[in-house]
């Protein structure tokens, strides 16, 4: 089971916030540091010092760490034109030396299209799939070739499809709630499906949907990793846990049904549980930046367990 730290920096959080993290995700020996892609803080929070971007974070944590895989969960479509958006994943991949990966979704927060002037069409997940049509045709471009796609949203006329990323495939997640069309999007296009604050039976029923459409897009069963993102509230005892979720506002059963909270042993029974119905890998959704000494006690009590 893969542990990979997520970070909602849209609550409050600086570059230099970021990059403590990061290291320290690096050091800890995580698998990966992802972040969220969004402009305006959600809830009670001031947010301050405001928003930073995602890929201009990115790009900045490529070049100061080494070993640990970078990514969004997820980039917003009516954030970036497709074409845009394959340049700065390719650029930022090959400034990590080929550790990037992609989450992409439709975009949903209408507040923060609203705040910085950001279109917010209806059409957003059909815009998403000519998005990811796009993003992966100019990629698998081979060089001194020329791509072309004719969409209802985005036309491209002999595009060089460059610059090209270090990977063979920038691994490209796609994730979701939805019964239907993110399920045909993710057997189509993905190679991660993530499923987000979601109960384990939920997440067992979404991943049956993913398989079938998988199956039916000509690729199998297999063809995707299948994954979690969940908040994570541990503590030595419950006197720790109490006070690590007073700290991001919320109450501990409340955590412990919707997330990973408890003891070590609690998380690891649960994350097991997780694993149970196909799940391979669990973003930990850190809110308290600060509190590195919580990503010490998961390194070690935690993710120890789970290698």
């Amino acid at each position: 089971m893969d542990l990979r730290i997520f970070t909602e920096p849209q609550q409050g959080a600086t570059y230099d916030t970021l990059l403590t993290v990061a290291k320290a995700t690096e050091d800890l020996g995580f698998d990966a540091f992802f972040r969220s892609d969004h402009y305006v803080k959600m809830g009670s929070v001031d947010g301050l010092p405001g928003p930073t971007d995602a890929w201009i974070t990115l790009a900045g944590l490529a070049r100061e760490t080494k070993r640990i895989r970078l990514g969004t969960l997820m980039t917003a479509g009516t954030f970036r034109l497709p074409g845009v958006l394959a340049i700065q994943v390719a650029q930022v991949d090959q400034m990590s030396g080929g550790r990037i990966e992609l989450g992409l979704g439709a975009g949903w927060f209408e507040e923060e299209h609203q705040a910085y002037g950001i279109p917010f069409p209806k059409e957003r997940v059909a815009r998403l799939e000519e998005q990811l049509a796009i993003v992966t045709g100019l990629w698998a471009t081979d060089p001194g070739k020329t791509f072309d796609f004719h969409g209802t949203y985005y036309d491209l006329t002999d595009s060089p499809a460059l610059p090209k990323p270090v990977q063979s495939r920038i691994p490209v997640l796609i994730g979701g709630h939805g019964a239907t069309r993110t399920p045909r999007l993710a057997g189509q296009y993905a190679d991660e499906f993530n499923m987000p604050f979601a109960s384990i039976q939920d997440s067992e029923r979404q991943f049956g949907r993913v398989r079938a459409a998988a199956e039916a897009a000509g690729r199998g069963t297999d063809a995707l990793t299948y994954s979690n993102a969940l908040v994570v509230c541990v503590g030595k005892d419950d006197a720790e846990v109490a006070r690590r979720a007073a700290a991001i506002g919320r109450e501990v059963d409340e955590l412990r049904t919707n997330g990973l909270a408890g003891s070590p042993a609690e998380v690891v029974d649960k994350i097991g549980r997780y694993a149970e119905i196909g799940s391979r890998r669990v973003y930990l959704q850190l809110l308290d930046l600060s509190d590195l000494d919580h990503l010490e006690l998961i390194s070690s009590q935690v993710q120890s367990q789970l290698s």
